[in-house]
This record gives structure tokens, sequence and C-alpha cells, in this order.
């Protein structure tokens, strides 16, 4: 959109930009695939198309089955959606700020546009912080509700903003996911983590020239690799701030 919330504008880009971006992916000759293709790949299922490149969208903002969705169907561009439940139900609620936002109810037409749906819990907390009830609440919830709505399994989980340790990943696997996608600003790989798996975070000022230099497999650090001393201070510093104020917004 072209005048998102101050909040969201970082991760925000227009209309035209968007298209910009969309075809210089078509242009790169990668063939796009959801997450659950990369997942098989990854775990040694269906082998993945040559230069593979997975699309994938957080939280569920009004554009998403609209204009986004079209855009994405008009070049046969399959992609990965993980939906904050809280935020897109009527009369419940999330730690999101205020922002257009679709329903519950749209999240099948996602998939009639070829957009695979997946979770992105209840609330959209920094999962790491919380403790193992609120935990458990927030990755079955939102799967549960997803999967009554859209009458199928759901399988894949993005953490909010990224934010995971090894007790979330296990309590992931618990809830009954498959997979789990992170941030990591870095590109994945063949040996990559199924409940770790890399993802490139899209900013307003990143250029087509960016995105032209991910499909080529440039302009990043390609994962797996191990949490920094500074990522690992930066979730005991949260941990510390959440057992004193409550759960945060993971933002």
């Amino acid at each position: 959109m072209a005048d998102p919330p101050a909040w969201i504008a970082e991760f925000t880009v227009t209309p035209r930009q968007f298209t910009d971006q969309l075809d210089a992916i078509v242009a790169s000759g990668r063939t796009p695939v959801p997450v659950s293709a990369l997942v098989d790949g990854l775990t040694g299922g269906a082998p993945l198309p040559p230069r593979p490149v997975v699309l994938t969208f957080d939280d569920g903002f009004a554009d998403l089955p609209g204009p986004t969705a079209e855009a994405l169907a008009e070049r046969a561009l399959p992609a990965t959606a993980y939906l904050t439940t809280g935020a897109i139900t009527p009369g419940l609620g999330s730690l999101l700020p205020p922002a257009p936002m679709m329903t519950l109810a749209q999240a099948p037409s996602l998939e009639r546009y070829g957009v695979e749906v997946g979770a992105h819990t209840v609330t959209h907390p920094q999962l790491d912080t919380l403790r193992a009830p609120q935990l458990d609440r927030e990755l079955r919830e939102s799967k549960a509700a997803l999967e009554d709505v859209l009458g199928h399994e759901v399988a894949h989980l993005a953490y909010p903003h990224g934010y995971n340790s090894r007790a979330v990943r296990g309590a992931a696997r618990r809830a009954g996911y498959t997979s789990a996608v992170a941030v990591r600003h870095a590109l994945s790989s063949d040996t990559d983590e199924p409940f770790r798996i890399s993802r490139l975070i899209l900013r307003s000022g990143h250029t087509v020239a960016d995105v032209e230099a991910w499909m080529a497999g440039e302009g990043a650090r390609a994962a797996p690799f191990p949490d920094s001393a500074a990522t690992v201070g930066w979730r005991l510093y949260r941990r510390t701030r959440a057992a004193v104020g409550g759960p945060r917004f993971a933002g």
C-alpha cells in the first residue's frame, strides 16, 4: 500500500514496487514453490526443481486476498501466507498494532489463488519469551482455527519476527507442525533446518536490484549457521523483560 501505518511502514512497499519486484523474480528464471515443497526437499521427500524460490507473506494484511494474491496469480507465482488468527478474527485480538487486516473467513480464497496458508500464532508474541502453557496455546489454537475454516491440516508455521529457540522449535513439532520459518535475513539452502528455515526480510528501501541479487544467490549469507552472541544476548534480555512486564508484540 502507498500509505501504511507508521509501525509497519519499514516493511511495506507500494503496489508499483511490488509488481516490479515480482517481475524481477519471474525474469530471474527461478521456479517459485510453496513452503511445503521446500520442506519436502529438505526432508528427503520430492526433489526440488532447479533454482527454487519461496515467496512468503506474514500476518494477514487486507491487501493479501485482493491485489497481492491477484498479482501473484497473474504471474503464476505460488506463495505461502502465514496468518495471525487473533488479528483477523472478529471479536478476538492480538498484539499487532492497528492496521487494515483481512478476515479469517477470507483464508480459503487465498488457496484459490494458489497461496498456501500457514499459521503465525494467535496474538503475534515473542514466542521465545513465553512460558510453556502460553506457548502451547499460541501454536495449537492458531493451527486449529485455520484448520477449521480451511477444512484441512495446516502444517507450516512462521515464528513472529523470527523469534525462536530450541524449546520453541520442540513445541512446534509437538503441536503438529512439519516446518517453521524464522527470518535471519539469509538465503536458505538445501541443508537448512526445517524448523528454522531462513528467510530474507523485504524492507521498503530494498530495490529491484536487491531482488535481482537475491535471485542470483548473492547479497546475503546462506543458512544454516549458529546464532550469534548478540542474538543469544538479545533473547536473554527479552525473556527478562517479559518476566517482569508480560508478553510483548514481536516486532
